[in-house]
């Protein structure tokens, strides 16, 4: 199997309350999105493709790939839109870098670049269930009682627990599945809110997703605290 890595950094992070996208912010003296890139650096995955903010396309080549010598890097592209723009933009990157190879024979490991303490576990556990079948996500069972919430606050009903999983990133799938899912959902004028890739798979395909353990460490940086937790991790 080839195996791709798309990260996306093309987020603009506003909980951060930052000039700076948050995956550009210093963590322990790098950026946090190089830790995602060495993480895939250092896995045998094949190639990466970033994704980043169309501005950013020169910072993220000379100071971050080119700085830290990410070499399995291949193709930056400028993101779209929306998250689902930009993981389009990306895969179409990926599918160039794999054309010589059959759909069925890629995995596509789609992660957020501000997802900084990914291991070579999590990694390992991803492409063993994408290998068996066929789409998958990184996650991790919820520990606390989950409350479904009315839009006045109150709670209307308390979900099982043991069904419930956080999800994370990578997200991993075959080629075709995924490049299948993306091309149903192009075509659907009524698409309402996508929010990751596993949700597309699930609503535009008959392929089921698998969840793969991830860690509760795989945290994504999202408030200025995070910072804090994820240096603690790396």
């Amino acid at each position: 199997m080839k195996k791709i890595a798309v990260v996306l950094a093309g987020g603009r992070g506003s909980r951060m309350n930052s000039d700076i996208p948050k995956q550009y912010l210093m963590l322990k003296d790098r950026p946090v999105l190089y830790y995602a890139l060495k993480a895939f650096q250092d896995s045998d995955i094949d190639s990466i493709v970033l994704a980043a903010g169309e501005n950013d396309l020169e910072m993220c080549r000379t100071q971050i790939v080119e700085k830290y010598g990410i070499n399995k890097v291949m193709a930056i592209v400028a993101g779209g839109a929306q998250r689902y723009d930009t993981v389009y933009n990306a895969l179409k990157a990926a599918q160039e870098l794999a054309i010589d190879t059959a759909p069925e024979e890629v995995l596509i490991y789609i992660h957020d670049g501000a997802r900084p303490c990914i291991s070579r576990e999590i990694i390992k556990n991803c492409e063993e269930a994408a290998l068996q079948y066929g789409a998958c996500t990184a996650a991790v069972p919820v520990k606390d009682t989950i409350k479904v919430v009315s839009p006045e606050g109150f709670a209307v009903d308390t979900p099982d627990r043991n069904t419930l999983w956080l999800i994370q990133t990578p997200q991993v799938f075959r080629s075709d599945i995924i490049s299948s899912a993306y091309a149903k959902m192009y075509a659907d004028t009524d698409r309402g809110t996508i929010t990751d890739d596993a949700m597309l798979v699930e609503r535009y395909t008959d392929v089921p997703v698998k969840m793969a353990m991830g860690a509760y460490t795989n945290i994504k940086i999202t408030t200025p605290e995070d910072m804090g937790i994820a240096a603690q991790y790396l």
